[in-house]
């Protein structure tokens, strides 16, 4: 049995070898963002709307295209965003959060995907969907990007 916490969000703790300026830099640079996550047009101010463009997911109903906001900003520590289907505005509502602490001479990235109504089938099979794109390709994708950095 899963607790409701567990069906409302997705949260990944993920150590990496590089200090916080270098993930940083890889979470807040639209360049790097394409290259580990998806095209956007984002830029590090709160406030600003943005868009990631990705493949569209039948199964959920999901258009390809997430409309985000940057709603909290605190350099080398945290980056908040909204996070919402661009071509469902009434759908599904979530933020994502990465969170970074310097941890020896690496960095220990904390990242938080919440909002998922435990009621809405399709929500929950975004979120499956979703846990395991954080964890293994997208987490994956960005270590092999912080590793090339020069």
């Amino acid at each position: 049995m899963s607790s409701p916490d567990e069906l409302t969000r997705i949260e990944v703790d993920q150590y990496f070898p590089h200090a916080p300026a270098r993930v940083w830099r890889a979470l807040t640079t639209p360049e790097l963002m394409a290259q580990w996550l998806m095209p956007n047009d984002f830029e590090p101010v709160v406030g600003h709307r943005f868009t990631f463009r990705g493949r569209p997911v039948a199964q959920t109903g999901f258009s390809g295209r997430i409309s985000c906001r940057v709603l909290d900003l605190v350099p080398q520590k945290r980056l908040q965003i909204s996070w919402n289907d661009a071509d469902e505005p009434d759908g599904m509502a979530t933020t994502v959060t990465w969170t970074l602490q310097a941890e020896g001479k690496g960095t220990r990235l904390f990242l938080e995907h919440a909002g998922f109504d435990p009621d809405d089938p399709t929500q929950q099979l975004a979120r499956k969907f979703m846990n395991g794109g954080w964890r293994s390709h997208v987490l994956r994708r960005l270590s092999d990007l912080l590793m090339n950095l020069t």
